[in-house]
């Protein structure tokens, strides 16, 4: 067994972040109908050309790299839903904004989980 963790330890971490990253866009993508009607802000960090190319209806750009300057577009009492291409800039958007004072604050992966909320 000790062997098996030795080998194969970095495979099974990935797996789990895999995993992690699945379970946790499911669960804001059920919890979404509430946070809308709390108010939620949806945000996408993808760069703005990214953002031109495709994008889900009813989300604001702002990118990764603007984010910190641009925390006054986002009242820190409501909830605020990220997203990008992967899930791993809104994951870091999800890191800054917490920094900043912001309590609700959810990472939904990809855009394109907006369009099947």
């Amino acid at each position: 067994m000790r062997e098996f963790i030795q080998n194969y330890w970095p495979m099974a971490a990935l797996g789990l972040w895999f995993t992690y990253k699945w379970w946790n866009s499911r669960r804001v993508l059920a919890l979404l109908p509430e946070l809308k009607k709390n108010g939620a802000i949806l945000v996408d960090v993808r760069s703005a050309a990214e953002f031109e190319s495709a994008h889900a209806p009813g989300t604001i750009n702002i990118p990764l790299n603007e984010l910190g300057q641009r925390l006054g577009e986002l009242p820190i009492t409501a909830p605020v839903v990220l997203c990008c291409a992967s899930g791993t800039r809104s994951g870091m958007a999800k890191l800054v904004l917490k920094k900043h004072g912001y309590a609700q604050v959810y990472n939904i992966g990809t855009w394109s989980k907006f369009l099947s909320a």
